[in-house]
Order: C-alpha cells, then structure tokens, then sequence
C-alpha cells in the first residue's frame, strides 16, 4: 500500500491510536465521517488510485476507492457527504460527487477558482458546498440548482486558506492570509424555492500576519455544540473566539 494505517498499542486513554504512514508525498488533507469510524486522506503526490484513501479505524484496513488517474488533476481534498454514501473530491479547480456504492461520478462542479483551498459540507442537509480558493474567493455551490456557483464571496485581500460551516448554528466562517476571519450567518431553508441566505456578520482580527512568508490565518474549526470559532495562524497562536 502506498499509505499504511498502523493502530497503536497504547492503553485506550493514551494515544495516539493510530498513525498514518505515507509512503510517497506528504498527506495534504484528513477528514472523518460523521460517524466517527472511517476517514478520508488525501496525498496528491501519490502514484496511480492511492492519492486518495479511505481508512475504517476499528478494523484497521484501507480502501483505495479509486482506480489509476486518467487524467491530470490531482486530488487536493476530500471529504464525506453527511447524509449519503458520497465522496467529494477536489483538484485545484474541481470539485466531483463520486458515488462510493456504485463506483460512478455523479457529479462536477466547476469553481471557477484557480486553486482550491478547502472545503466543507452543509452539515444538516449536505445539498450545498463551500470553497475557498487562493484567488480570495469563497465559493458556495447549491447542488440542487446548478454544476457552477450559486454565489461568489470575495471578502478577503488575500488566499483564503479555510472555509468552515457551524454543525449546529447557521454559521459559516473564512480565513485566510490577510490575518482576518469572517463569520457569515447563512440559513439554508427546507423550502427548495427558497435560496440560502448569506449575511456577514463580523471579522475577528487578532492573528499577525508573518513576514517571512507572509501568512496569516492558516486554518479554523467551530466548536461542535457552542457558537465559538478556534483559529490557528502562522504567528504561532491559536485562539479562540467565543459568542461570534
């Protein structure tokens, strides 16, 4: 195998519990399903199907889900849909919807992005997706509408390098190299004649932009149950930003 999961020895309350053994290119990306068992790696640099790998933790094997690229985009990210047996996939400028029981593509999604950045899942409905590029737009795909972008956000002066949606409020989050973190209140409606509503609400500034390679805010996550915000920057800090 060209990535390798070992599980660890260690007592349950000790970690880690597994380590992810790359055998060619680093591991650019890992996601975990919403049920906590399987994750998806990604190592664009990876030879033939194994640039992107599915991992079950409890029985300690991984699945090449793909056969040999036939083509030259190579995986940047990926991650599971929420609700249904989908894998998301995106290249620099692609996004695709592989059905993983049935081994097909069912659907492409064209970003207009020269490089994607990151990607996230509406948590509830897993009917809209959200890019960030490092060409400063935050795209935002209704999959029930259309293959191309149902609205284009660009908020930020520089690469955006994480796009987030809140599991639990209707939130969603940006940041990016600028050193700033924008926090959009979005509602998405069960009414499919209804489209999603996308207001800003506020930018968190805190993180230094460093100025040796001149990035700034590298990544962010939403805590799971409270509508707080973790950052982490290339200055070397991680905060966390509560009641945004």
């Amino acid at each position: 195998p060209k990535q390798q999961l070992v599980l660890s020895s260690h007592d349950r309350n000790c970690g880690p519990v597994a380590a992810l053994v790359s055998l060619k290119g680093e591991v650019s990306s890992v996601k975990w399903h919403k049920k906590g068992d399987y994750f998806v790696s990604v190592s664009p640099k990876a030879p033939g199907g194994a640039a992107v790998l599915i991992h079950h933790l409890s029985k300690g094997n991984t699945q090449q889900p793909f056969g040999k690229r036939s083509n030259k985009a190579e995986p940047q990210l990926a991650c599971f849909h929420p609700n249904k047996p989908f894998l998301i996939v995106a290249s620099a400028q692609h996004i695709r919807l592989y059905h993983l029981v049935k081994q097909t593509m069912i659907k492409r999604l064209l970003s207009g992005c020269r490089h994607i950045s990151s990607i996230d899942v509406h948590p509830a409905t897993g009917d809209h997706i959200i890019c960030g590029s490092l060409d400063r737009r935050m795209v935002w795909f209704d999959l029930d509408l259309s293959d191309t972008p149902y609205k284009t956000l660009k908020y930020h002066e520089r690469a955006i390098r994480s796009v987030k949606y809140h599991t639990k409020y209707p939130l969603m989050a940006s940041a990016s190299d600028d050193g700033n973190v924008h926090i959009f209140h979005c509602t998405v409606y069960s009414d499919l004649m209804r489209n999603p509503l996308i207001v800003p609400v506020k930018i968190l500034r805190g993180h230094a932009v460093n100025k040796q390679n001149k990035l700034g805010v590298l990544t962010s996550v939403f805590h799971p149950t409270q509508p707080w915000i973790f950052t982490g920057g290339a200055d070397g800090r991680i905060f966390l930003w509560q009641d945004v």
